[in-house]
């Protein structure tokens, strides 16, 4: 029981103290509002079902997923519904564990019905949250710190010993996890076999004798189901069966707003024997206890469970069904040595394939692919495709290298229900990437393929201890991998290792022509207020492609730190024009305006993570304007009078005072130590249990600033746009960072470049600006051009067969885009809170 003097003893009483008349009080008690500091502990998500609606008679259900809460004041613990009216907060990462509340409403709620929580009882008061205030991080001033063992807390209004916690307002035995539905989520979910309930079975003692047989095989199933025979097709099937798992799917969570299920759960294992193959279905509460357990290769023993016609299959195929009732299944986990050796089945079969091999495979075909991570993206989600669109699903990008060739294997990785190996993905892990599909375009202008998931992928990592249990090690091209990995050096993988930051493949065409055909069905180009309105709507890491038609009125290059010195030219005409019909969208950015260049920071980067860092221009003629509409200044780290900035702005850009000349800072990556220590150890792990197996830094030139006490101010480039340079000592906080609900901090890691360039455009349908930010890399030697800014800006990049131009003179000739009519291809990430990154990765030029 908690204290009598903490928070919510002496906020929630006062409530649970008026009179009540029968169970449902919600009407008759007000809400009370809590005015402490309190610390969000844990968020957990489930989805509702055919009761749910009964604890919110007031709230519009218009999703699926409901979330409990889990607080605390220092002293003791609540666990709270969250009112569905505050989902956004939770979809937008605004409100997240770590979290500190202010001001928060709690109303009395139904108390929940669900028999397996022991702190919802009938008898125990339910509470919902219904409105708070979430302060900011940097909002640091008065919050209470709580500095204690969370766990050892006692619940609020609860005397009983903690038990595990369920939803509160769904029959649901299980939390999904917050950012997919794939993935498992709690510690309900079994990583050992369940062998309490297997001592239960009291026939089970043989499965620890050699020489095992099974009772019945998987040709004699079949026959007996398709001749109808009554104990295999009615029944359930008491012969055993032994079994070797080749493939194993995902998780599938079938759950359903209009059905109640407490495990709504399934899994699909393709296994075989001697006599041929068959899938097996796990169904609700078996996933929960064997998931985790089974893993391609192991040798299972299988009773006590149903045939039944397969699903998706011709009429002549079956599909074995195992549940917890009716019948209970019983399996078991055997030794291959235990089997007698005529019974024992075969050992799955590999397609490894190296990244030369890959270019000749067909569209669509399986793989499986092994290589050196040199490159982990961050976690993103987009929108399904299925039909059920409202779904999130979760990927990241990864390259891998395996020395066959000068271009590293793409691989775009969708949730595999392997969350533990997904969080140790990052650079110089050995990966094996199981089951993979092949994806071609032929309509690319480049030759690119990547690998993407099926439903039975399969990822494993060094780290880990997958490596030396899997059977794939004796496989030829693993070993000729492992062969090409002993030659590396870990200073030289390191000097190109990236993690995080924006990145999109497969780049996107060169020419409108191109880029039209390939997006053909999709929606048109928008409206600045539409795409406004978009981006509003954007979940936590959702990644969208969005199309405007629009001019360039501002082009500005800024190094990450120091963007209170920055080179920018302006279009006078298009900034005057601006101004008069929208000053809203002219405002200094350190007082933010509700408009979409404010409202969210709409920073974008490059389309890959290729470092380039060009030289800054030395020739203070290039730092004058190029004609009467355009305007070329820069900005000095000094106080900004915004009254006079208004009033004098066009005499400002018009007359740049004199140049000063300045040595930028350039943060070079530490040399690395010439060793293989890394990379050994990595290839180590293939070896155990098996002993029958066989920078050169950017030259630093002066460049001219020039004293412009006026804007641009644009906001900052985010830091989880950047990729950083693969730190291996904190390997683990960069993996928690680009992680779904991780947040980089300032200055922590080193970026692979920090310089940027600005562009904003303004619509052509409504005159609407918007921020984006563009950053060239080194283009592919076979797209030779020009390196004038249309050219760029097609390609998104600069030419590789020539020097790229400074951005001094980059910047001067930005005025080639005056009056341009382009058709720009952002790319939008939302990171969470008031944070939307907006990249531009094309624009083409319209035809006059």
């Amino acid at each position: 029981m908690a204290a009598a003097g903490c928070v919510f003893h002496r906020t929630l009483t006062r409530s649970r103290s008026r009179s009540r008349s029968g169970p449902n009080q919600e009407s008759s008690s007000s809400p009370a509002v809590c005015r402490d500091f309190l610390s969000v502990v844990d968020l957990q998500r489930y989805s509702r079902d055919q009761g749910s609606s009964v604890y919110f008679p007031q709230a519009v259900l218009s999703g699926d997923d409901l979330y409990d809460i889990t607080l605390t004041d220092g002293d003791c613990r609540l666990q709270v519904t969250l009112d569905p009216g505050l989902n956004r907060l939770v979809e937008r990462n605004v409100l997240r564990p770590g979290s500190t509340l202010r001001n928060a409403t709690f109303a009395p709620a139904m108390s929940a019905q669900h028999p397996a929580c022991p702190r919802a009882s009938a008898q125990t008061d339910s509470y919902r949250l219904e409105s708070v205030e979430v302060r900011g991080d940097d909002e640091d001033d008065g919050v209470r710190r709580f500095d204690v063992d969370v766990d050892s807390l006692p619940w609020f209004g609860s005397s009983d010993a903690a038990g595990p916690l369920v939803p509160l307002r769904a029959s649901r035995s299980v939390f999904l996890p917050q950012w997919n539905n794939v993935d498992y989520s709690g510690e309900v979910w079994r990583e050992a076999p369940p062998t309490e309930e297997e001592a239960e079975h009291g026939d089970d003692d043989e499965e620890e004798e050699e020489g095992q047989r099974p009772a019945v095989t998987v040709s004699e199933l079949r026959d007996s189901f398709l001749s109808g025979h009554r104990s295999v097709a009615r029944g359930a099937v008491q012969h055993r069966l032994i079994l070797r798992i080749i493939n194993k799917s995902h998780l599938m969570y079938y759950g359903r707003t209009d059905r109640n299920c407490e495990c709504p759960y399934k899994a699909v294992l393709e296994v075989c024997d001697r006599t041929g193959g068959v899938c097996v279905v796990l169904w609700n509460s078996v996933c929960v206890n064997w998931y985790r357990c089974l893993k391609p290769g192991d040798v299972i023993s299988l009773r006590r469970y149903r045939v039944k016609q397969h699903y998706q299959a011709e009429l002549d195929d079956i599909e074995i069904s195992v549940n917890s009732r009716n019948p209970a299944a019983q399996i078991s986990v055997l030794p291959e040595s235990s089997v007698s050796p005529e019974y024992l089945p075969p050992a799955p079969i590999y397609s490894f394939y190296n990244s030369k091999e890959l270019l000749d495979r067909p569209h669509s075909a399986v793989c499986d692919v092994i290589g050196l991570l040199t490159f982990t993206g961050r976690a993103e989600r987009m929108r399904s495709k299925d039909g059920r669109g409202a779904e999130l699903l979760e990927y990241r990008w990864l390259q891998l290298e395996d020395g066959t060739s000068d271009q590293p294997i793409n691989v775009k990785l969708f949730s595999t229900s392997q969350p533990e190996t997904h969080h140790n993905l990052h650079p110089l892990s050995v990966v094996v990437c199981t089951r993979l599909k092949l994806i071609k375009s032929a309509n690319q202008t480049h030759n690119c393929c990547f690998l993407t998931n099926t439903v039975n992928t399969q990822v494993y990592c060094t780290g880990l201890g997958h490596h030396s249990e899997m059977s794939y090690r004796k496989v030829r091209p693993v070993r000729q991998f492992l062969q090409w990995l002993r030659s590396q050096d870990d200073g030289q993988v390191l000097s190109r290792a990236l993690i995080g930051g924006f990145y999109v493949y497969p780049p996107p065409p060169v020419s409108l022509e191109t880029y039209m055909k390939d997006r053909r069905g999709e929606p048109g180009f928008l409206r600045g207020a539409e795409l406004q309105r978009e981006l509003e709507r954007l979940c936590y890491r959702e990644r969208r492609t969005f199309c405007i038609q629009a001019t360039v009125t501002m082009v500005t290059y800024s190094r990450r730190g120091e963007e209170d010195r920055s080179l920018f030219w302006t279009d006078r005409a298009a900034s005057c024009s601006s101004s008069s019909s929208s000053p809203r969208l002219l405002t200094s950015s350190s007082h933010p305006s509700p408009s979409l260049s404010s409202s969210s920071s709409l920073l974008p980067l490059p389309s890959t993570p290729h470092s380039f860092r060009p030289p800054l221009s030395t020739s203070p003629s290039s730092l004058s304007p190029t004609s009467p509409s355009s305007a070329f200044s820069q900005m000095a780290s000094r106080p900004v009078d915004l009254r006079a900035a208004r009033s004098c702005k066009r005499k400002l850009l018009l007359q740049p005072e004199t140049p000063t000349k300045r040595h930028p800072s350039v943060t070079l990556q530490p040399e690395q130590n010439n060793n293989t220590v890394i990379l050994f150890e990595a290839s180590m792990e293939f070896l155990e249990n098996s002993n029958a197996d066989e920078d050169e830094s950017d030259d630093d030139d002066a460049s001219s600033f020039v004293t412009a006490p006026l804007f641009p101010a644009f906001p900052p480039i985010a830091e989880e746009t950047l990729p950083m340079r693969y730190d291996h000592a904190s390997r683990e906080e960069q993996a928690v960072v680009v992680a779904m609900g991780g947040r980089a901090d300032p200055g922590r890691f080193d970026p692979a470049f920090d310089d940027y360039y600005t562009l904003r455009l303004r619509a052509l349908s409504d005159s609407v600006s918007v921020h984006v930010v563009f950053l060239p890399h080194s283009s592919p030697p076979d797209l030779p051009h020009p390196n004038t800014w249309t050219s760029i800006l097609s390609h998104g990049a600069f030419s590789s067969h020539g020097p790229p131009p400074s951005p001094a003179d980059l910047t001067v000739l930005a005025s080639q885009l005056t009056n341009q009519r382009l058709v720009c291809v952002l790319e939008a990430c939302h990171l969470g809170g008031t944070r939307t990154e907006l990249i531009l990765s094309r624009a083409f030029q319209l035809p006059n």
